[in-house]
């Protein structure tokens, strides 16, 4: 198999788990060590996964490793009570599924200290959402959003160099393939019309950099940049079933209906800037890390076929765009770990994770709100084998919105009413150093 075909396939293999979310649809789950202390690693970068959160710190390491774990998700869905378009103006309550998944990751490192030189390869998930509602024929939100999954996978090989015995600086290249879902139920005055489903992929290029600084032996100080990607989806299958009977002639009088569409997902850049200090056995560290949301501006599907009521012209199957007009927004994340014995260490984070998602746009498909996320963690040495677990418990926010509108094709959209939910993550990795 070629290598470009060869590097699609491994990740959808990566990737068949599912996904998870952090504010907006962010994953940073991707080393369990760092989920232990916050997530505020840029600064730290001392075991594999620094080629995810700080690629300077690749020249931390020594000889050979190879690091494969993953996070384990609880996502409870999240529940909303009030008033949509097709509630009739009276108060009613949605839930969304609960769903598990798995973020899998995988990192193999090799540093040469007589040179100052490391290198590696890391394989996660950056970037990621899944979001489903109990019934797609009879949800309070099934015109707007039955179902959306977006599943991303980065195979990013990465260099880093010591410049001096202060600093260190690491540079990579990001290959993304990305899987998309979404599924919606048109509602008119004949009832659903159908259900809509558009399948996707797309691959697309970046790339990362990073700096550590040692000021003294206690002292750390770093910074890490990753671009952003543009996934363009083209010419995907785009499916219509259960077509009801009173507009079945506009798709051939059949049940069921095949089009072509496009999708573009806009994936921001990314910046954090961390610092870690140790005291003895202990050291805290602290991280902000700004996420550009502002690059997803809005989430449109073109279709190649659009259907429009001869009698009257309005819309049965056309081109959507959804504004969205997110923001950039800033996490705030702490951590510490407490060497508790040579091959014992325990761990302890916080992080503030506010949503890039401001109430006049936001939709059934990521009904985002800040985040107060709380972890504990440690790992375990035996020999050549290091052993992280980490727990994290994810306290979202109540969020009150009132948005309801006309879309662009004078359609319903939107909602008046309160959202409310939380999640578990568990996360492992095993680290065989030689």
């Amino acid at each position: 198999m070629k290598w470009g075909r060869a590097l699609p396939v491994f990740l959808v293999v990566m990737l068949a788990a599912g996904t998870s979310f952090a504010a907006g649809f962010r994953l940073p789950e991707a080393g369990a060590k760092a989920m232990g202390m916050g997530f505020a690693f840029t600064a730290q970068a001392d075991d594999p996964s620094a080629i995810y959160f700080n690629p300077a710190g690749l020249t931390q390491l020594k000889g050979r490793n190879v690091m494969l774990g993953g996070a384990f998700v609880q996502l409870y869905g999240s529940t909303f009570e009030g008033i949509t378009p097709l509630t009739g103006g009276a108060s009613a309550t949605e839930r969304q599924k609960t769903l598990q998944y798995l973020v899998p990751n995988f990192y193999y490192t090799k540093a040469y200290k007589d040179h100052g030189i490391a290198w590696g390869i890391g394989v996660f998930s950056p970037f990621g959402l899944s979001q489903q509602y109990e019934s797609r024929t009879t949800s309070i939100f099934r015109n707007q959003s039955t179902k959306i999954e977006l599943k991303m996978g980065v195979v990013n090989p990465t260099i880093a160099f010591d410049i001096n015995e202060f600093l260190s600086v690491g540079f990579g290249i990001d290959y993304m393939y990305g899987l998309a879902k979404f599924g919606k139920t048109p509602v008119s005055g004949i009832g659903n019309v159908y259900q809509f489903e558009q399948d996707g992929k797309a691959d697309a290029w970046g790339y990362n950099f990073g700096i550590l600084l040692k000021p003294s032996e206690s002292l750390r100080i770093g910074a890490s940049f990753r671009s952003g990607f543009e996934l363009d989806s083209k010419n995907e299958d785009t499916t219509l079933t259960g077509i009801n009977p009173a507009v079945a002639p506009l798709f051939g009088g059949g049940t069921t209906f095949h089009t072509k569409g496009d999708c573009t997902v806009n994936v921001p850049a990314t910046f954090a800037l961390g610092v870690a200090y140790t005291f003895d056995r202990l050291t805290v560290s602290a991280d902000a890390d700004w996420t550009f949301w502002s690059s997803y501006r809005n989430l449109q599907i073109t279709l190649r076929d659009e259907v429009r009521n001869p009698v009257t012209g309005g819309p049965v199957l056309v081109t959507t765009n959804s504004e969205k007009n997110w923001k950039d927004v800033v996490a705030l994340r702490f951590g510490a770990e407490y060497r508790a014995t040579d091959r014992l260490a325990l761990r302890a984070g916080f992080a503030y994770d506010p949503s890039p998602a401001p109430s006049e746009t936001l939709g059934p498909e990521l009904p985002d709100a800040d985040r107060l996320n709380y972890m504990l963690g440690a790992g375990y040495r035996i020999g050549a084998w290091t052993f992280d677990l980490a727990g994290m418990y994810i306290d979202k926010k109540d969020r009150r919105v009132s948005n309801l509108a006309l879309d662009a094709n004078g359609s319903p959209i939107g909602m008046d009413g309160e959202w409310s939910g939380d999640a578990w993550l568990a996360g492992l990795n095993l680290t065989y150093s030689f």
